[in-house]
């Protein structure tokens, strides 16, 4: 289960790759945009002042998620739905998918389906968190193994650049891919280590939802100890570097061109 509360967490610091991935899309005047894995719903409106004209649809499988969404006003319309069994209209001219792919260990599949399904020369954009490697990570899995929840945590669910790029020229797709670390300076309260609370609204979800009340509380607890020895605190800001992968990619053209 997914709590909008705890994900918007830090949501200036998640809200800017979304930013900065939307920047890449050169749609000018796009009929219909689709935003797949909407959260909460903010970012999603986000896309009417770029696009006032365009049909905007945010889609989440989360309950939870989608009623915050449906509450904030009517420059969307928001819909539940598993991105897995998403289709394109013929008049999707802009698809975005921002920090949700990587939940879908058949995402590959799905981005190419999606790139031959798509309007020629529509705009799909995605980006996944690349940070599996991280020491952040690398402390839930060890701590995970020790509580036997292992198998719910993952080593490298997503690809680099170069892999994405490959996947959609493929298809004959156009294409842009790279990749960004991002440096957030969490502010550091004194209470609760900042990344260990990041990481409690995504990562940590299906531990969460495995463990009982008691065995979640001792879990976090050892987790809280491992992450703060890998990102100590200095000057009140604890440094939490965050690796994202980023691809906007353009269908062909009906004259064959990207």
């Amino acid at each position: 289960m997914w709590d909008p509360a705890v994900y918007r967490r830090y949501g200036t610091e998640r809200a800017r790759p979304f930013l900065d991935l939307v920047a890449r899309v050169g749609a000018e005047r796009p009929r219909a945009v689709v935003d797949l894995g909407c959260g909460p719903g903010e970012l999603t409106l986000s896309l009417a002042s770029r696009w006032p004209d365009a049909r905007l649809t945010g889609i989440d499988s989360s309950p939870e998620m989608v009623e915050k969404a449906s509450g904030l006003g009517s420059a969307a319309s928001f819909r539940l739905l598993d991105v897995r069994g998403w289709e394109p209209d013929n008049d999707i001219d802009v698809l975005i998918t921002n920090a949700t792919l990587q939940w879908v260990p058949e995402h590959r599949e799905l981005l190419s389906r999606w790139a031959r399904e798509l309007p020629p020369g529509a705009w799909l954009a995605m980006q996944v968190p690349g940070n599996f490697d991280a020491p952040s990570h690398r402390a839930i899995r060890a701590v995970a193994a020790r509580y036997d929840v292992a198998h719910l945590t993952r080593e490298a669910p997503v690809d680099d650049p170069a892999g994405y790029a490959s996947l959609m020229l493929s298809v004959g797709a156009s294409v842009d891919a790279w990749e960004t670390t991002y440096l957030h300076l969490l502010p550091d309260t004194g209470d609760e280590h900042p990344v260990l609370r990041w990481v409690e609204g995504t990562a940590l979800r299906p531990v969460k939802a495995a463990l009982n009340e008691n065995a979640w509380r001792e879990f976090r607890a050892d987790l809280a100890r491992e992450i703060a020895a890998a990102y100590p605190a200095a000057g009140g800001y604890v440094a939490f570097p965050f690796r994202r992968i980023f691809m906007v990619a353009r269908t062909a053209t009906a004259e064959g061109t990207s």
